[in-house]
């Protein structure tokens, strides 16, 4: 009897290790790239060197922002893209006070790095914001990041976004024809639209989004502190990994086949794609670091043009240590 209870418990540890063993799924929304890394980065075997053995990786793609915290909340993902106004939603409205950025996806406005351009007409004679008094401006949505450029930009000029213009709702993608077309004014582009050589014969910036708010942490990941507390050890695999293939797309030896993979991913041709890891492109910080400086000015400037009520301490909803020591594995 004394052998088979032995037995018994060594049976019942080798299959309660064999479960610890597991990798742990990690699942990671997205919803544009090549602005993005979510979506391609199982392309890069080579340098995903624990995916498949501490964690593997689901990557669900969705629409925009609210239908990614609804997934958040209800724990249908593990990680998604957080901009900076997303981050307060998620917190004041959806109520996942236990949210938690991890990393930097990208920064808009750093240095001589990119910045989303707000286009007008060359024929238009809008030379300057003051000019745009009376105009028609598309935005993507009340509340997005570069819908908060534009209104902060416009006050800065002594705009009234809600009397002194007329403000429509487009989608990203339509922006460019909205523009040639002369359905708006004033447009807002990100990349890969701001690159399409319509847009630039016949449009013109007239500001920037790092002149209306100065550098942006534009998207970060954002994960649950429960999530992470379970499967930390994961985790800083999974952000190892990211690094490393962060470090390799920035290279500029390897940025042909950087633009190959997205083309081939995306479907879009090469030449299109130039931009991608370069300073035409936004800035990706190499150690995945947010810049909690600059993201909570983005967020107080939220407060400031009332999209809401109160602000938030944002040092609060971080934690960099993960990937911290993830960096320090490859250092």
């Amino acid at each position: 009897m004394k052998l088979w209870g032995i037995a018994a418990v060594l049976a019942a540890g080798m299959v309660a290790g064999a479960a610890q063993a597991e990798p742990v799924k990690i699942r990671v929304s997205w919803a544009v790239t090549p602005g993005e890394l979510t979506p391609v980065l199982s392309l890069k075997p080579d340098l995903t060197t624990h995916l498949g053995k501490s964690y593997t990786l689901e990557t669900p793609h969705f629409a925009g922002s609210p239908e990614m915290v609804t997934a958040l909340a209800t724990g249908a993902v593990d990680i998604i893209p957080v901009a900076f106004s997303t981050l307060v939603t998620a917190v004041q409205n959806a109520k996942i006070d236990d949210l938690r950025i991890i990393a930097d996806e990208f920064q808009d406005g750093v240095g001589d790095y990119y910045s989303n351009p707000f286009m007008v007409r060359k024929d238009s004679g809008i030379n300057k914001v003051e000019d745009l008094k009376g105009k028609v401006i598309a935005t993507n949505g009340a509340g997005s990041p570069i819908d908060i450029a534009m209104r902060a930009m416009l006050r800065k000029h002594g705009l009234d976004e809600k009397k002194d213009v007329t403000i429509i709702e487009i989608n990203l993608p339509n922006m460019r024809s909205a523009l040639v077309e002369r359905k708006a004014d004033l447009a807002m582009l990100v990349t890969p639209f701001s690159f399409d050589p319509a847009v630039r014969e016949a449009g013109k910036t007239l500001f920037t989004t790092k002149d209306a708010l100065g550098p942006t942490e534009f998207i970060m990941w954002g994960s649950r502190a429960s999530f992470l507390t379970a499967n930390r050890a994961a985790v800083v695999d999974f952000l190892e990994d990211v690094l490393r293939v962060t470090r390799w797309f920035s290279d500029p030896k390897n940025h042909d086949a950087v633009v190959k993979l997205f083309a081939d991913f995306t479907k879009r041709a090469p030449e299109t794609l130039g931009y991608v890891y370069t300073k035409s492109d936004y800035f990706r910080d190499p150690g995945l670091l947010v810049n909690l400086a600059a993201l909570q000015s983005n967020v107080e400037t939220e407060k400031e043009i009332g999209l809401i009520k109160t602000t938030i301490d944002v040092k609060r909803y971080a934690d960099l240590s993960l990937v911290e020591e993830a960096g320090k594995r490859l250092k």
